[in-house]
C-alpha cells in the first residue's frame, strides 16, 4: 500500500528528521509496469502455490530446534520425527491430503494464514497493525493541516480509481508478475469482531461501492462525501471546505470517546459491539464507518520527547499516544486509517488481517472536477448507555498503559550500507539478520526462535510468508564471533554458511507448511501425531525476535508492536550507504531493553564489517 504514501510524498513530502531516503523491498525490490488492457488478466497465469517436500520442511524444523532446545529434548523431537516421516505414516498421509487441497484451492496457505494468525486471536488490534510514517511536514498550524490532509485524500481517490478502472500498475520481481488482489480489499473494508474469531468485509466488490470518507476529529466522527453526482471526485480545494467545516464543528471537548472501544481485546470489544448497535442511530453510525473508503484522522499536536533513538513519530501512528491525545481519534477495524497531526506528523495504520506493508509506486494523473456545491459533512452521532460508558474508561485505561508501556526506538546506522556485504559477495539482507542474531546473543548469551516475513505473492492470492531465520548455522556462527580462539577464517567460513542457509530458507514457507499439516489432521479427523503433541513445538514457534525488512524509495519509515510480551520487532531499511531500523518491545519484559539492543547491535554491524575487511586482506595476502 506504498503507492499511497509516495503519491502524498509526490504532493507535499519534505525531508523528515532521520534524513531518510529509501529503496524497496519486501518483494526484493518489485517493479512497475504499466501493462495494456485489464491488469487483472495477469492473475489467470499465475502460479499456485506449491507444498514443498515434506521430508525438507521437517529437516528445516530441525535445525531450527538445535540451537533452542536442549539435548534430550531433541533426541526426543528426533525420535518423533522419524516415526513421523516413516513410510506410509502420518506424515506421508497429512502431505496428500494437503497437496490434494493444493490442487483444487488457488493458495493453500492463504485463508489458513489469515485465519489463524489474525481473525482467531483474541489479542487487541493494537498488536496486529502496522504504521508507515511519511517526512515530517513543515507546517504547524490547522491550515497546514487541512492542506495537507486533503492532499492525503486526494492520493487515496486517485489510487481508487486506478484500482475501479483496473489501470494499477502490474508489478514484477525478477521478471515475474506478482499478485495484485489484495489492493482490491484494501479500501472500503473493515474487521468485525466476533465471539470466538473476528470476520473480514469488503463494502466494494464494484463501482457501486462507498462513496464518502470517515473523517475523525478531536475524538468525534463525520462522514464527508467525496464524489460528485456525476462520479467525479471532488478536488483537494472543495476537500478543504468540508475538513474546515468540521474542525469548526467539533470544538466541544465533553464527547464520548467511541472510537476507543477499537482498542479492545476483541472478545470484549464484541460484546459491547453488539450492545452498542442495538440503538438504531449508533448502528447507523458504525455502519457509516465500516462501509467508508477509509479513515482520516486530524490529529491534536502531542508534547515531543528527545530522548536518543526517540521514535515519536512511529507511537504517534501506531496508538495515538494515549486517550488524552489522539487515541480516541481513531477506528481500528478499519483496513486503512491516514493520520495527519497538527505538529506535521503523517503517516497511515494498516490493518494485516486485510492488507500487507508491499509497495506500490506508480504516480497517477490528478483529476480535477468542475467546482460544485457539495452537501455539508454529516456528523455521526452516538447514544451511549452507562454499559457503554464504562466499556470506554475501560478502554482508556487499557491504551494507556498500553502506550506507555511501549517502548519504541529507531536507529539510523550511517557508518556504510548495502554496498559492503554486497562487495564481498554476501546478501545484504542475509548479513543484517545474522547482525541481529549476535546482537541478541551477546546480550542474552542464548540464541532464539526468530523470522523473518517475506513476500509469496509470486503465487496467486499470495501474502506474507516466514522466514525461519534462526538455524544450527546461525547458532554456530553466533557463538563463535566473540570467540579468541576461534581464526578469522572460521568465523567468516561459518557466517557465509548461515548467510547460505539462510537464502535457502527464503524459497518457501517451511514453517506454515508443517503447521498446516497438523490443520490437515483436525479437518480430517485424523488422530494428532506425536510430534505436534511435543513440548518443543512451543519453543519452537516461540519467536522472540520479530523481524522485517520494508524499504522505500521515499522517505518514510515503518513501524510494528510486538506480538507478546518477551519479543523485539524489528522493521529495516536499507540503502546503498546506511540501514535504518524501527525496535519495539515492551518496557514491562524486564529481560528486553530496546536501547542496549540497538547500541549493541550498531556495535555489532561494525565488528562484522571489520571481520569481513580482515578476512578479505588475509585472503590477498596469501594470493601475493
Amino acid at each position: 500500500m506504498l503507492t499511497i504514501l509516495n503519491r502524498i510524498i509526490v504532493n507535499v513530502g519534505m525531508m523528515n528528521s532521520y534524513g531518510l531516503v529509501k529503496s524497496c523491498r519486501l518483494v526484493n525490490s518489485a517493479s512497475d509496469t504499466l501493462m495494456g488492457g485489464r491488469y487483472l488478466n495477469h492473475q489467470k497465469g499465475l502460479p499456485r502455490l506449491p507444498v514443498p517436500p515434506l521430508r525438507e520442511t521437517c529437516e528445516r524444523y530441525l535445525s531450527c530446534l538445535e540451537p533452542i532446545v536442549t539435548v534430550d529434548e531433541l533426541k526426543h523431537t528426533k525420535q518423533l520425527m522419524k516415526e513421523f516421516l516413516k513410510e506410509g505414516g502420518d506424515g506421508e498421509k497429512l502431505q496428500r491430503s494437503l497437496e490434494r487441497k493444493a490442487c483444487t484451492t488457488d493458495n493453500w496457505l492463504a485463508d489458513y494464514g489469515i485465519q489463524i494468525n489474525y481473525l482467531d486471536s483474541r489479542e487487541s488490534l493494537l498488536i496486529y497493525n502496522s504504521g508507515f510514517v511519511l517526512p515530517r511536514m513543515d507546517f504547524i498550524d490547522k491550515q497546514g493541516q487541512i492542506r495537507c490532509a486533503a492532499k492525503v485524500i486526494k492520493a487515496v481517490l486517485d489510487f481508487k480509481t486506478m484500482i475501479e478502472d483496473e489501470t494499477l500498475p502490474v508489478q514484477y520481481m525478477r521478471g515475474e508478475p506478482l499478485c495484485m488482489m489484495q489492493y482490491f480489499r484494501a479500501l472500503s473494508s473493515c474487521r468485525v469482531p466476533g465471539r470466538k474469531t473476528d470476520s473480514l468485509v469488503f463494502h466494494a466488490k464494484n463501482s457501486n461501492g462507498p462513496r464518502h470518507i470517515t473523517v475523525a476529529q478531536n475524538s468525534q466522527f463525520f462522514t464527508v462525501e467525496v464524489y460528485h453526482s456525476d462520479g467525479t471526485p471532488i478536488t483537494a480545494d472543495q476537500l478543504c471546505v468540508q475538513l474546515q467545516w468540521i474542525c469548526n464543528s467539533s470544538l466541544e471537548t465533553n464527547a464520548e470517546h467511541v472510537g476507543i472501544l477499537t482498542t479492545l481485546r476483541r472478545d470484549a470489544w464484541y460484546k459491547y459491539y453488539n450492545k452498542l448497535v442495538q440503538d438504531p442511530s449508533n448502528k447507523k453510525s458504525v455502519s457509516a464507518i465500516e462501509r467508508s473508503i477509509c479513515v482520516l484522522c486530524l490529529d491534536k499536536a502531542i508534547p515531543r520527547t528527545y530522548e536518543k533513538y526517540s521514535g515519536f513519530e512511529p507511537l504517534q501512528v501506531l496508538h495515538g499516544g494515549g486517550s488524552q491525545w489522539n487515541s480516541a481519534n481513531r477506528w481500528f477495524d478499519k483496513s486503512l486509517q491516514f493520520i495527519v497531526g497538527e505538529d506535521g506528523t503523517c503517516g497511515f495504520n494498516m490493518l494485516h488481517a486485510i492488507i500487507d506493508g508491499t509497495p506500490y509506486r506508480k504516480k497517477p494523473q490528478m483529476m480535477e472536477s468542475p467546482v460544485a456545491l457539495l452537501p455539508m459533512p454529516q456528523k455521526l452521532h452516538f447514544n451511549i448507555t452507562p454499559d457503554i460508558k464504562t466499556a470506554i474508561e475501560e478502554a482508556k485505561q487499557s491504551i494507556d498503559k498500553h502506550a506507555q508501556d511501549l517502548d519504541l526506538r529507531v536507529l539510523v546506522f550511517n557508518h556504510f550500507g548495502k554496498k559492503i556485504p554486497k562487495a564481498h559477495q554476501i546478501s545484504p539482507d542475509a548479513f543484517i539478520q545474522m547482525a541481529i542474531q549476535l546482537a541478541y546473543y551477546r546480550i542474552h548469551q542464548q540464541c532464539c526462535a526468530s523470522y523473518e516475513a517475506a513476500s509469496m505473492r509470486l503465487f496467486k492470492k499470495g501474502r506474507l510468508g516466514v522466514i525461519l531465520s534462526t538455524s544450527s548455522a546461525s547458532a554456530a556462527f553466533v557463538k563463535s564471533f566473540d570467540d579468541p580462539k576461534k581464526q578469522n577464517s572460521d568465523k567468516r567460513n561459518l557466517l557465509e554458511n548461515a548467510i547460505k542457509v539462510h537464502t535457502w530458507n527464503t524459497n518457501m514457507d517451511r514453517d506454515r507448511h508443517f503447521l498446516a499439516l497438523k490443520v490437515q489432521a483436525i479437518e480430517n479427523s485424523i488422530p494428532m501425531p506425536d510430534i505436534y503433541t511435543d513440548t518443543s513445538l512451543d519453543k519452537a514457534f516461540n519467536f522472540l525476535l520479530s523481524t522485517s525488512q520494508v524499504s522505500f524509495k521515499a522517505s518514510c519509515l515503518a513501524c510494528a508492536v510486538p506480538e507478546k510480551l518477551n519479543v523485539y520487532d524489528f522493521c529495516y531499511s536499507v540503502t546503498s550507504d546506511d540501514f535504518t531500523f524501527v525496535v519495539s518491545a515492551w518496557k514491562s519484559c524486564k529481560e528486553n531493553n530496546v536501547v542496549r539492543l540497538i547500541q549493541t547491535l550498531e556495535d555489532t554491524l561494525l565488528d562484522m564489517k571489520m571481520l569481513l575487511e580482515e578476512t578479505k586482506l588475509e585472503s590477498d595476502a596469501k594470493l601475493s
